[in-house]
């Protein structure tokens, strides 16, 4: 019997505004997959990315573009080949995991090796703000082990301030989604170093970062923008500390796990880390994440509405997926 695939869009809305150094959002806008094959189906969610070039219409048409190949019985290998990295690729690739799962009766966590599944200790993140604004998110949320602060402006060191006295005790990453300068990093980064951070996630914009070749890292500093797939790393060996692994960047969980693995064996700390979207596409990336040195999965947090079932989160502990949901 041929695979059947269906396509949906879908809007989440966000619990107040999420706010980055590109912009702020409402709502989260996510495309699901899917694939249905002899009384089973099989699911996976993306979220297209306007930094990559990526819109919810070119990404469904990207998907739908598939819909011989995946009733042909296409699989997660030659999709690798069939398709581009990024997010339409990543809705296929785990909804052919969850698929496959479902047909064999083997959990996908079995299938990576993943075993015994436990719960994360994920980040949780505060939009960009003045200084006061995020010193109050900060205080909301200080009994948290793990807070990740957006910056990436004029104003960063009153900002990272304001969140280490509002939350001392939590252990506390910057994510300057590309936001600082060649004239500016040597600066915040020494500042960063003497406020505690723990992490500092992508601070220049990606191919115009060989600066961080040349100067210290007080604080380790992780890829994100700069890193989508495997093929990508060894040019940031000397370059960066540890890489930011979003499975709408490597366009699913296949090629995720060649990327984990591959960083691993270059030396890079590893982060798993996620777009603002629902408990269907955290699920495998909680898996990915087992081994994880950092944890960024806080996207239904951030939700006012998720999926039913979701995700069990208790405080910042995030449990692994019920089969039903995925896996």
């Amino acid at each position: 019997m041929a695979r059947v695939i269906s396509v949906e869009s879908e809007r989440f809305p966000i619990a107040g505004a999420f706010t980055i150094s590109r912009g702020s959002k409402t709502e989260a806008e996510v495309i699901t997959v899917t694939i249905r094959e002899n009384g089973h189906a099989g699911r996976g969610e993306c979220v297209p990315y306007k930094r990559y070039g990526e819109t919810m219409d070119g990404v469904q048409a990207a998907i739908e573009a598939m819909r011989g190949r995946i009733a042909d019985g296409i699989d997660r290998a030659a999709l690798i080949h069939a398709m581009p990295a990024g997010a339409a690729r990543n809705a296929i690739d785990c909804a052919l995991w969850d698929l496959e799962a479902k047909l064999s009766g083997a959990p996908v966590a079995h299938a990576i090796r993943a075993v015994p599944l436990r719960a994360l200790e994920t980040a949780y993140t505060l939009s960009l703000g003045e200084p006061e604004a995020m010193a109050a998110q900060a205080r909301a949320n200080a009994a948290r082990p793990l807070l990740k602060v957006k910056i990436g402006g004029d104003n960063d060191k009153a900002r990272i301030r304001a969140v280490t006295e509002a939350a001392p005790d939590s252990r506390i990453i910057l994510d300057a989604n590309e936001g600082w300068t060649e004239h500016s990093i040597v600066e915040n980064l020494a500042f960063a170093a003497e406020q505690g951070i723990a992490l500092i996630e992508q601070p220049l914009p990606a191919g115009r970062d060989e600066i961080l070749r040349e100067i210290a890292h007080p604080v380790p500093i992780c890829a994100d923008e700069s890193v989508h797939e495997a093929k990508n790393l060894d040019a940031l060996v000397g370059l960066y500390d540890a890489v930011n692994i979003k499975l709408d960047k490597t366009g699913g969980l296949t090629e995720a796990l060649v990327l984990r693995d591959r960083a691993r064996e270059l030396g890079f700390d590893i982060m798993v880390g996620c777009m603002v979207g629902t408990s269907l596409a955290m699920a495998p990336a909680v898996l990915l994440a087992q081994d994880a040195d950092f944890v960024d999965l806080d996207g239904p947090l951030l939700l006012a509405r998720d999926r039913t079932p979701g995700l069990v989160y208790q405080g910042s502990l995030v449990s692994p997926p019920d089969r039903t949901l995925w896996g």
